[in-house]
């Protein structure tokens, strides 16, 4: 697709399409690394779900819904690395609208079910006698289909409409590059599109923050284990939080300096093309969290824990067995506090 770039809107208002420029050379490597790393974790991920954890609970049906879409999400992007090392699309219409719904309901089903891991994980340190963490396994698997359809049903309307913009070798499957030549409806959807992003950001930011907070001073008041353990488990918290910010702070800026620009600024095309392709580009970060997601895993659930650790061959975990089997003989009173950050490391 043509690459020039004017710097005032065209005769029939809004600005002319927008080619691959900046997202041409730097998304490719950045998706590839995404979905190699992302799906070896949740392949592992997975297997360890499905084999190796026997009794699951509510904390483990949540995570298992997030390697779900997490794996979803990493399964949309060969086809985008292949239509950006060309320079277009070449797989059609339908392949374009899937790929399109997958990539931003996962996205949304992600976060959301973070945001409730860290819910749980809260309770169940702050509040261990509250009824929510009495949620049966079933009970877990009812809300987690719930949170699919909230999370997937605005994404529908993506469904419906034909993202394919130019012909031939200059087709594209972005529904948000072009400004132009978008239809009402597509308007719309891209309206409604930015909306989201930026309100389940906030939103889940907002509560991610507050459950490690409270988190955090919850073990340090109670001093529930050593300084280290309560310093470690803090750690584990802010960790989440970076994390997040990392994956997903770019693109809720980039959506919002669109905003402004189409409303503030509607003729600096120059400022459009700048933060469309900005944003497309901090699309890799998204992505990116899909690869880091399984060090959620390993913090979140005990059992995953152990079935990972059992995994691992003798050899290979034998000194830090034989370590921990020292460390746990030093004294009785060390062993009764590791036995109660056992107990609340369902949410560690």
């Amino acid at each position: 697709m043509s690459s020039n770039v004017t710097a005032t809107p065209a005769p029939g208002g809004g600005c002319p399409p927008v080619g691959i420029q900046l997202e041409g050379v730097i998304l490719p490597p950045v998706l590839a690394i995404d979905v190699l790393l992302g799906l070896l974790g949740n392949l592992v991920a997975l297997w360890i779900f499905c084999f190796r954890i026997k009794s699951w609970n509510a904390n483990t049906v949540f995570l298992f819904n997030l390697v779900v879409a997490d794996f979803l999400a990493l399964l949309s992007l060969p086809l985008r690395i292949d239509a950006l090392l060309r320079g277009h699309w070449v797989f059609g219409d339908a392949p374009c609208r899937l790929n399109l719904f997958l990539m931003f309901s996962n996205r949304t089903a992600s976060i959301a079910l973070m945001t409730i891991i860290a819910f749980y994980r809260y309770f169940k340190v702050v509040h261990p006698h509250h009824r929510f963490n009495r949620m049966t396994k079933h009970q877990a698997a009812g809300f987690s289909l719930v949170v699919w359809l909230l999370m997937s049903s605005p994404r529908i309307p993506l469904l419906a409409y034909n993202h394919i913009k130019g012909s031939g070798s200059k087709t594209q499957c972005f529904f948000f590059t072009s400004y132009k030549e978008a239809s009402r409806g597509i308007i719309i959807l891209v309206a409604m599109h930015r909306i989201l992003t930026v309100l389940e950001f906030v939103i889940a930011l907002v509560l991610l923050v507050f459950c490690s907070v409270r988190i955090s001073l919850f073990l340090k008041k109670r001093q529930m284990g050593k300084p280290e353990k309560v310093r470690r488990a803090m750690r584990v918290c802010v960790a989440i939080v970076v994390i997040f910010l990392v994956c997903f702070l770019p693109t809720t800026i980039t959506t919002l300096g669109i905003w402004l620009n189409r409303s503030l600024r509607p003729w600096d095309c120059n400022a459009f093309y700048m933060l469309t392709q900005l944003n497309i580009v901090s699309l890799g970060l998204n992505f990116l969290n899909s690869a880091l997601d399984p060090i959620v895993y390993v913090f979140s659930s005990t059992m995953f824990r152990t079935a990972l650790l059992a995994a691992i061959p003798r050899r290979l975990r034998c000194c830090q067995v034989e370590d921990s089997e020292r460390s746990s003989s030093t004294s009785q009173s060390t062993s009764q506090i590791e036995l109660r950050m056992t107990r609340a490391s369902e949410a560690l």
